[in-house]
């Protein structure tokens, strides 16, 4: 796993986010026991990322910045990088990490976490 390939599939999910189908996105991409641990402290599993999410307000924009690959052997790699993101008139910014995993021969979201830089 390349990092133009794991860098398409961010840019795919957080333009995802900002259409609101953040859900369906990352609902097929996620393994079947995938989590997603926020920023915030939640800890989200495959099933309510795929039922929630579409109804999360919508991203304006966003920025990744320094994005970086991880391997993590044969059949996974993390992709860590900053990110930007703007909804209104707030503002997130963290650093992300991405852990795929290869599935059928196709990059599956495993693990995914946010890591305030504000702090």
């Amino acid at each position: 796993m390349d990092l133009d390939t794991l860098l398409q599939l961010e840019h795919d999910g957080w333009d995802a986010l900002c259409a609101q189908t953040g859900g369906t996105f990352y609902g097929d991409l996620m393994t079947d026991d995938a989590v997603m641990v926020l920023v915030n402290g939640m800890v989200m599993d495959q099933p309510t990322i795929a039922s929630t999410m579409n109804q999360a307000p919508a991203w304006d924009r966003y920025e990744i910045r320094d994005p970086r690959v991880i391997p993590l052997g044969t059949d996974s790699a993390a992709l860590v990088y900053n990110a930007t993101a703007v909804r209104g008139d707030d503002t997130f910014e963290a650093l992300m990490t991405s852990t795929y995993t290869l599935v059928g021969g196709h990059p599956r979201l495993k693990l995914y976490t946010q890591t305030t830089t504000t702090h």
